[in-house]
């Protein structure tokens, strides 16, 4: 699929995608304990999916794009085995975590939108990588939440951990093709 037309209005066209996610997020949460929050969280992860589709089309387009995709996902999943195992069997109680994450995620939005228009390279970096360890704490927070007892809703559980996969993900594989990128 191409995503040429956003090239128009690249400020633009990134708010009107957050502006989307967000509304989307907001909804399935929203149905989180009706019917309806399944087919949203569907709705959600297919536009997530489209979302990803340019980060891959660039990443594919390096010489060794193909393998970097396959590290971020290895490293992902190995993240997400650790943070999970550790949620599962730790006896501490981490639902003070959620007021830290809570500034982190407020912190990453405020450069997240900053950047959007002053567009430097180094804070992009400094995004993925604070994204890398923010969605790695969030993955261990939700899934301790979840064995707790203390999330209910396995739509809104499923919404939070695939966020924080999906970020991980793409936040891992934008530092990979910055840093090991063959560009030819």
């Amino acid at each position: 699929m191409s995503f040429a037309f956003m090239a128009g209005s690249p400020i633009m066209s990134v708010l009107i995608m957050m502006a989307v996610i967000y509304g989307l997020m907001f909804a399935v949460q929203a149905n989180r304990n009706n019917a309806l929050g399944v087919p949203l969280m569907l709705v959600f992860t297919f536009a997530m999916g489209l979302m990803l589709g340019p980060l891959l089309q660039v990443a594919l387009k390096l010489s060794n794009g193909a393998q970097l995709i396959m590290v971020a996902g290895g490293g992902t999943a190995a993240v997400f085995a650790v943070m999970a195992g550790i949620a599962t069997t730790t006896k501490r109680d981490l639902s003070g975590m959620g007021k830290f994450l809570t500034v982190g995620a407020v912190v990453l939005m405020v450069a997240i939108v900053a950047n959007i228009f002053l567009q430097l390279p180094a804070m992009a970096l400094a995004i993925s990588a604070a994204f890398v360890i923010f969605s790695s704490l969030m993955i261990l927070w939700e899934v301790k939440n979840v064995v707790d007892g203390g999330e209910t809703s396995y739509i809104s559980a499923a919404l939070g951990i695939y966020i924080s996969i999906y970020n991980l993900f793409t936040s891992l594989l934008h530092l990979l093709m910055a840093f090991v990128g063959d560009r030819d």
